[in-house]
């Protein structure tokens, strides 16, 4: 970018479009087990692979899993099944199609979603928390259809 490009950038931040998309980290024990399950549960396809990371995609969202590194992960303890760390200061939140069949695909792969009595209704959208296999806290949120 040229000088004068970038000072009009930096004057006006808005002028310059972002066209990332939004995203998170999230630490894993067992990196290819915690992305299996964003995969499938959340329908999030991999798109980057490496020993120590593996990037999810859709058009508006990246999710990278990333190893804890060795000397903090043999602290760690993970239950099998996991236990949902709820003493967390963030909560990521991913947008499916159907809540019930994302149920059931979460179990397959190591982690949970509350039974449908606990969901509630959240700004058009069918909202219901869940766990991956390493406890870590995730919402997931279905558009409600607008009846005709």
């Amino acid at each position: 970018m040229i000088a004068a490009e970038a000072n009009a950038a930096v004057a006006n931040p808005a002028a310059t479009p972002v066209t990332e998309a939004a995203g998170t980290v999230i630490y894993a024990k067992d990196v290819a087990r915690v992305a299996a399950f964003y995969e499938h549960a959340a329908g999030l396809p991999v798109v980057h692979h490496e020993a120590d990371h593996i990037v999810l995609e859709s058009p508006a969202f990246q999710l990278v899993v990333l190893a804890v590194p060795e000397t903090l992960a043999a602290t760690i303890r993970v239950d099998v099944p996991s236990e949902r760390r709820t003493n967390t200061a963030i909560k990521p939140v991913l947008f499916v199609r159907d809540i019930a069949a994302t149920r059931t695909r979460a179990v397959l792969h190591g982690g949970e979603l509350n039974p449908a009595a606990r969901e509630w209704i959240f700004r058009g959208h069918c909202v219901c928390d869940g766990h991956d296999p390493e406890g870590n806290v995730v919402q997931f949120r279905q558009k409600l259809s607008i009846p005709a």
